[in-house]
């Protein structure tokens, strides 16, 4: 408890922080940069450098409660198929701004549920996309999938389109808390799908949890991590449930009152931590684990941890070109979101326009801060002699910051001459460290709990 006293005294379990999946965070987005801007900054990357692509296919057959994405309910499948011809257009404009000969490094659908799509579809976007951007020899394909969405079929044809490397949604297999959030799905429907993921020659899988979630405690907590393990992925994430149901409307069917409360939240992390722990997995960044010869881990331990829309990630790609309604694209100039609304989207590409709605043009200093907190949410630990040989004496300018976070969190982190660093103990303020050097402070935006 001696732990726990400290990390409430520092504000933990009170505090609403941004997760930094982006530096800036999307809050501080501006409809003063959009389609052009995008256009132009498309039309300038360089075609011998491989890009990453992103593809949102926003539509589920059910609504989980918990979700905060940008999905939409359907039961038929006329709106999937009208979408993907929408996406057909959104490639054939790209085509047109591209530099010829570029190529895509990484590839990633996610939702919504993907596996939506039946067969003929998946194939129709995959060729689509990649008669656009071709693949590099080594392109990895990966699909969020979800289980009870998903046969031999679908299977088939996403590994003919070259996926190699699947993200199962589970968040918690206990029936109390699937009840509870909208998402029924039974362990031995998403062991067959493991089982047939295989035999289709993935062998790269994901599972996805959530801690924080409604009845959730440590016993049924345990059960779902050891039935994870029984699976035997090769990454796990396991997020924190963000409740905001201010932002997603569906969360307000979940009973507040059934959550686990901020303590309780933590200790729920720490639980999975140290089940991940004891079962071989590294631990990566502040919620991913990986087994130590996946690449996720590798690249923790070589210093190329990366953090995007995704979470953390290996990808090297500077370039993320998002597709899809709401979809984000990285940009070497700076961020571009798509309109969210889907009938937005639509209307913007049907007009013959790429979709970009708002968006951030990055300064120096944005670089900069992004950089540091990028090292902060990945290697707990910030170089400035590492940043001063990407950015020059400005780097110098966060000494500032540096000597606050030391100030405010005392011996939870580690002031050096030109680092500061988080030790083991002080990992669950990551967030908060972070948050000193965000230069910004948008009006209006809320953020999760950082417990």
């Amino acid at each position: 408890m001696k732990q726990i006293d400290r990390l409430r005294s520092l504000g933990l379990f009170d505090a609403r922080v941004p997760r930094y999946t982006s530096y800036p965070t999307a809050p501080v987005f501006t409809p003063q940069v959009g389609a052009t801007d995008q256009a132009q900054a498309l039309a300038a990357l360089d075609p011998d450098v491989p890009v990453s692509v992103y593809i949102h296919i926003p539509f589920c057959e059910r609504l989980c409660w918990f979700c905060a994405c940008r999905t939409q309910g359907t039961q038929t499948l006329a709106p999937v198929e009208s979408y993907i011809g929408t996406l057909e257009q959104e490639l054939a404009l790209l085509k047109d701004t591209l530099p010829p000969g570029l190529r895509m490094g990484r590839m990633h659908w996610g939702g919504g549920t993907p596996t939506i799509l039946p067969p003929a579809l998946i194939h129709r976007l995959a060729q689509a996309v990649k008669a656009v951007i071709p693949p590099t020899e080594d392109c990895e394909f990966s699909v969020e999938i979800d289980p009870t969405m998903v046969d031999r079929a679908k299977i088939a044809a996403l590994a003919a389109e070259g996926m190699n490397r699947a993200s199962i949604g589970i968040q918690d297999f206990d029936p109390v808390v699937q009840e509870a959030i909208g998402r029924l799905q039974p362990f031995d429907v998403t062991r067959a799908c493991v089982e047939d993921l295989r035999a289709a020659g993935i062998h790269s899988l994901n599972a996805d949890l959530v801690y924080g979630l409604p009845h959730q405690d440590a016993a049924r907590l345990n059960d779902t991590v050891a039935k994870v393990l029984e699976l035997a992925p090769d990454r796990i994430a396991l997020f924190g449930y963000a409740h905001v149901p201010w932002m997603s409307k569906r969360q307000k069917l979940i009973d507040e009152a059934t959550l686990p409360h901020e303590v309780e939240r933590y200790q729920l992390a720490e639980l999975a931590a140290r089940r991940f722990a004891e079962a071989g997995f590294d631990s990566i960044g502040i919620d991913h684990f990986a087994r130590p010869d996946d690449g996720l881990a590798l690249a923790a331990r070589t210093g190329h941890l990366r953090r995007n829309f995704q979470g953390y990630v290996d990808d090297r790609c500077a370039t993320l070109i998002g597709l899809g309604a709401s979809s984000i694209s990285r940009l070497p100039t700076g961020f571009v979101q798509n309109a969210p609304a889907t009938p937005a989207y639509v209307q913007r590409i049907e007009a013959g326009d790429l979709a970009g709605a708002r968006g951030h043009v990055m300064t120096g200093d944005d670089l900069l801060r992004a950089r540091a907190i990028e090292m902060i949410m990945c290697d707990f630990r910030l170089d400035l002699d590492a940043l001063r040989e990407e950015f020059g004496p400005e780097a110098d300018g966060l000494r500032g910051e540096m000597t606050r976070a030391a100030e405010r969190f005392g011996d939870l982190v580690t002031l050096g001459d030109d680092t500061l660093a988080i030790p083991p103990e002080g990992r669950a303020l990551t967030r908060m460290v972070a948050r000193l050097f965000d230069g910004y402070t948008p009006d209006g935006a809320r953020y999760s709990q950082a417990s």
